[in-house]
């Protein structure tokens, strides 16, 4: 069961749910594509064994990057209910964040060029007193802040 399940009230009911775009695989894919060129090459010999070495390295980041996106993407939740908006990352050192709607004041988007191309971008919302921060490489923000601001 998802966090964020477990904690709505029984009056409660979910709007919209964000969640992390795919565009978080992107240093991870191309440090992979970095590593398989380096394995597939076709050089001498003698810098072959060199560059098999380095394909190797830049390989095992690229899981390792990989790996850290999917497990952010995995425990990452974002769900915007009629009485608040609810935020949760992290697995066993677990970040939340809760707001209630009459206490928004605004929320901001913020968008790259890449982020308008590929529809991803970074939400903020501001409270009375404090603020969700951290809601970066959210899918469809647009569609989240309205979610959030039109209740």
């Amino acid at each position: 069961m998802s966090y964020v399940q477990t904690v709505i009230k029984p009056d409660e009911r979910i709007l919209a749910t964000g969640h992390m775009h795919w565009i978080v695989y992107a240093r991870g894919t191309v440090v992979m594509i970095l590593a398989l060129a380096c394995l597939l090459a076709a050089v001498p010999d003698g810098i072959a064994i060199l560059l098999r070495v380095v394909g190797g390295l830049l390989a095992v980041i690229a899981l390792v990057l990989l790996f850290q996106a999917w497990f952010a993407k995995w425990t990452t939740e974002i769900a915007v209910t009629n009485l608040r908006v609810i935020q949760k990352r992290g697995f066993i050192r677990r970040i939340t964040g809760e707001m209630n709607m009459d206490k928004v004041e605004s929320v901001i988007v913020d968008q790259t060029l890449f982020g308008r191309i590929f529809d991803y971008g970074s939400i903020v919302v501001r409270g009375t007193g404090s603020g969700i921060e951290g809601l970066h490489f959210i899918a469809k923000p647009i569609e989240l802040r309205s979610a959030i601001v039109v209740r």
